[in-house]
Parts: C-alpha cells; sequence; structure tokens
C-alpha cells in the first residue's frame, strides 16, 4: 500500500494517511460500527477511542479475517481507497438485501470493497487483489445473483494513481495534507 507514495513521500506516512482517511469515512457512516482490521503495528493511534481492533498476518486469507468480524453484515474496504465515497459502501449495503456478498470492483483490477452477510458463506473464497474477483465469487457461488456489484472505484497501488485523487471530492484529508507537503 506504501508503494503508491511519490518521490519523497515516506511509505509508511503515506499508508497510515490513506488509512486514516479510509477509517474517518466508515466512522462518519451512520448505523455502521467501524473495526480497523490491520497487520501494521502503530496504526491503532488512527482510531477513535473503544473502536475494535483485530491484528492479522498479512498472510491471514480474507476469509478468516471477514469470519471474525462482529454483526451479521460486514464490509471490508481496502485502505489504499482514500477517496472512496461514503455512497458507493451505502450502495454495497443496499445490494445485500438480493445478494449474499457485493463488490465494489477496482478499475484496475481487483476490488475497492467487499460487503456480505456473517457469517461468510461456505462456497465464497474472496480475494481482493485477484484480478477479477467479481468473476472468480461467481463461478464459485451456487447460484450467479449471490454476486453483487456496485459502480467501480480505484485504488492507490502505484504512484501514477495518485493522479486520480480528485482536489474537489471531499475527504481524503490527510492523504490530501501529506501529499501537499511535497
Amino acid at each position: 500500500m506504501g508503494r503508491a507514495a511519490r518521490d519523497g513521500v515516506d511509505p509508511e506516512e503515506f499508508r497510515a494517511a490513506m488509512a486514516e482517511d479510509t477509517y474517518e469515512m466508515v466512522a462518519a457512516l451512520d448505523l455502521v460500527t467501524p473495526v480497523l482490521v490491520t497487520s501494521v503495528p502503530g496504526l491503532e493511534d488512527i482510531v477513535w477511542p473503544g473502536t475494535d481492533i483485530i491484528p492479522i498476518n498479512d498472510d491471514e486469507p480474507l476469509k478468516s479475517i471477514i469470519n471474525r468480524l462482529p454483526g451479521d453484515q460486514a464490509a471490508v474496504i481496502a485502505a489504499d481507497a482514500p477517496d472512496l465515497p461514503p455512497l458507493l459502501v451505502g450502495k454495497l449495503f443496499r445490494e445485500l438485501g438480493r445478494a449474499q456478498i457485493a463488490l465494489c470492483p477496482s478499475e484496475y483490477g481487483g476490488a475497492v470493497a467487499l460487503a456480505c452477510h456473517l457469517p461468510l458463506p461456505d462456497w465464497a473464497v474472496p480475494d481482493l487483489d485477484a484480478d477479477d474477483p467479481v468473476a472468480d465469487l461467481r463461478a464459485q457461488a451456487p447460484g450467479r445473483r449471490m454476486v453483487a456489484t456496485a459502480p467501480g472505484w480505484h485504488r492507490l497501488r502505484t504512484p501514477d494513481d495518485v493522479l486520480r485523487l480528485d482536489p474537489g471530492l471531499e475527504g481524503w484529508d490527510n492523504t490530501r495534507a501529506l501529499l501537499g507537503k511535497y
């Protein structure tokens, strides 16, 4: 995630800024309880007191992580999408009215976010970094309509992806401030 930092920008600071922006977007959603899931030490400093923190290993499968989340529905959002509009997260939850899993695909492969009913269905083995996670999950599902999609968005995976950030879009204040220093 830090590999998208432009030259001169500290990759760890960049990673923390993106994660904080993503957390703040989720924390501002109505009827949603944010949980920080991270393999990065020190990120607990970006969350509000009382926020659940679930430490994970870098190689822990997403299915295992999802099944550790509280509640009857959950959304997992990639931390390298600091400018993800909250409306897209809401659309994912709306899709759960007709499907067991909903994805917000990423423009260049992978997915930005996934929402699902808990526990995750046995047939589902999601991977946000797969080339085409929608096709993968639909191939795993016992029925095509069990996997829905919302409009896509972008992730910041390379320094060129930073150019996708829209200065006119609300949010991503920490990432914006960090990039403004360089």
